[in-house]
């Protein structure tokens, strides 16, 4: 029996940003995929109908992947219609699943048992945000998220910024949008005043915020990062 293919569907990074999140082929094929593994299944059907989902939702076969069930998961029950030669969707809450997101589980086992994996055209955070900074997108690590201890914290931007300057990388990092302004505190406390800092925040939306400048100046200036999310690119090349 053919196996059915999973695709890798990216979900726009802000409310209201289909239009400029999909092509033509994206949106044919959300209306062709008939079962969905996803982070959140509310978020989900919401996507889906501003996507402009022809299927009505009640025919849909979602499966919640989030973080309250991602241990308990039978991936071979999970993949059961790929293995059956229907095409399944996989997304996350926002961006592009399996990069700083759920969904690389899913795509290993997956590649286990010969289903092909699609990825599609989307939105990433990270690559937006590096693409506006004006750093090297030729060296570049993205590190997640820094520790919440404020001393490790401080160590460990210490470290990346050495690392920077020494490897000439750029170095991508992420916090929890509560705690932005904690952590912008503590890079402008612990970094050089040379070094650059680009904050890339609410990507997509039409309050998108883009910005790249030395920890100096940033020192000069109040943001208030609370509660958006943002992206870090640090780089002491």
């Amino acid at each position: 029996m053919t196996k059915g293919t999973l695709y890798l569907i990216p979900v726009p990074l802000a409310e209201g940003a289909e239009h400029v999140s999909y092509t033509p082929f994206q949106l044919e094929l959300i209306d062709h995929i008939k079962e969905y593994i996803v982070e959140n299944e509310k978020t989900a059907r919401k996507f889906l109908k501003a996507a402009g989902l022809k299927t009505p939702q009640q025919e849909l076969r979602i499966h919640d992947y989030g973080k309250h069930v991602r241990d308990k998961v039978n991936y071979q029950e999970l993949l059961a219609g790929a293995l059956r030669g229907e095409d399944i969707g996989l997304m996350s809450e926002a961006g592009c699943p399996g990069v700083a997101d759920p969904g690389a589980e899913v795509v290993f086992e997956a590649h286990k048992r010969g289903i092909k994996v699609v990825p599609l055209i989307g939105p990433s955070s990270i690559l937006l945000a590096l693409m506006a900074s004006g750093f090297s997108g030729q060296n570049f690590s993205f590190i997640g998220y820094l520790p919440i201890d404020k001393g490790a914290r401080s160590k460990k931007i210490k470290d990346l910024e050495q690392e920077s300057q020494r490897e000439k990388r750029t170095q991508l990092f992420i916090e929890t949008p509560f705690r932005n302004n904690q952590l912008l505190s503590e890079l402008l406390k612990s970094c050089k005043p040379q070094t650059r800092l680009c904050i890339a925040c609410n990507l997509t939306a039409p309050d998108e915020y883009i910005r790249t400048q030395t920890i100096e100046k940033w020192r000069s200036e109040t943001v208030d990062l609370h509660k958006k999310p943002c992206i870090f690119l640090l780089y002491a090349g």
